[in-house]
C-alpha cells in the first residue's frame, strides 16, 4: 500500500493563458494552492486581476499581463516579458483557446486565422520561447488544453476541431522532441464544460440535449474537474506520462 501525497508545486513558477474565465480561472487557482507562482495572462484586464487577487490570497507570487493571443507578435511579446520577469517557467499551460462556430462552406478567412492562431500558433509560439529554460533546468512540464472536439467532429466545429487536433499532434511531438530533457507534455481533452464558452457554444436546444445524452454521467464537466488533471499532469507524480491526451469526459468516449 501507498500513502497518499499531497501535490506540492512549491519553488515552481507556472504559465496560464486564458486566466481570466471557466477552466483558466480553475487551473490557476489549484496550482496556486499548491505553491507554484504563477504569469497569468487573458484578454480581460479586470478579469484576469480578480484570478489574480485570489492565487495572492494563498500566498502565490503572481504577475499579469493582458494580451491577445490571435496576434503572434503579441504572444511572443507575452512570453518574453515572462522571462523578464521570472527568468524561467517550470509548467507551461496553454489553456487560452476561442470557437468561433460555422459550417465548412460559411466559413470565413479571418475567423479560420483566429481560431487556428489562438488554438495552435499561440501554444507553439510560446513553447518555443519558455522550453530553452527547460531544457536548461533539465525538467519542465507542458499541459496544453485540447478539446473531445480533437477526436470526434461536431457541426459547425471544423475549424475549432481542426486546431485542437493540431494541437493534440503537436503535443505528441513535444513529447518526442523533449522527452530525453526531462520534459513532459501532455494534453487534456474535455467534453463540455460548464464555462460561458461552453455554455455559448451550447446553449439550451435539442442539440445540447443530445450531447448529454452521449455521456453517461449525464452532464458536463466542472472547470475544478479539469484542473485537477492539469495539477497532476504539471506534479512530479506524472513525470512517467508523456504524450498522452486525458480525456474529460464522463465516459463519453467509451460509448
Amino acid at each position: 500500500m501507498t500513502s497518499t501525497q499531497t501535490i506540492s508545486l512549491a519553488g515552481k513558477v507556472a504559465f496560464v493563458s486564458g486566466a481570466s474565465k471557466g477552466i483558466g480561472v480553475a487551473i490557476a487557482g489549484v496550482l496556486a494552492n499548491a505553491g507554484a507562482d504563477l504569469a497569468l495572462t487573458a484578454r480581460n484586464e479586470e478579469e484576469l486581476e480578480h484570478t489574480a487577487e485570489a492565487a495572492r490570497k494563498v500566498g502565490s507570487r503572481v504577475w499579469t499581463r493582458t494580451a491577445e493571443m490571435a496576434d503572434a507578435d503579441e504572444a511572443k511579446a507575452l512570453g518574453k516579458a515572462t522571462l523578464a520577469e521570472f527568468g524561467h517557467i517550470d509548467i507551461l499551460v496553454n489553456n487560452a483557446g476561442v470557437t468561433l462556430p460555422q459550417t465548412i462552406l460559411e466559413t470565413e478567412i479571418d475567423k479560420f486565422h483566429t481560431v487556428i492562431n489562438v488554438n495552435l500558433l499561440a501554444p507553439l509560439l510560446l513553447t518555443q520561447i519558455f522550453v530553452p529554460s527547460m531544457i536548461e533546468k533539465k525538467r519542465g512540464k507542458i499541459i496544453n488544453i485540447s478539446s473531445r472536439g480533437a477526436i470526434r467532429a461536431f457541426p459547425t466545429g471544423s475549424v475549432y476541431s481542426a486546431s485542437k487536433a493540431g494541437l493534440q499532434l503537436l503535443t505528441q511531438s513535444m513529447a518526442v522532441e523533449f522527452g530525453p530533457h526531462n520534459i513532459q507534455a501532455n494534453c487534456v481533452a474535455p467534453t463540455v464544460t460548464n464555462t460561458p464558452m461552453g455554455d455559448s457554444a451550447w446553449p439550451p436546444s435539442p442539440r445540447r440535449d443530445a450531447k448529454l445524452a452521449k455521456i453517461p454521467t449525464g452532464r458536463f464537466a466542472e472547470p475544478e474537474e479539469v484542473a485537477d488533471a492539469v495539477l497532476f499532469l504539471a506534479s512530479s507524480q506524472s513525470d512517467f506520462i508523456n504524450g498522452v491526451e486525458l480525456p474529460i469526459d464522463g465516459g463519453e468516449g467509451a460509448g
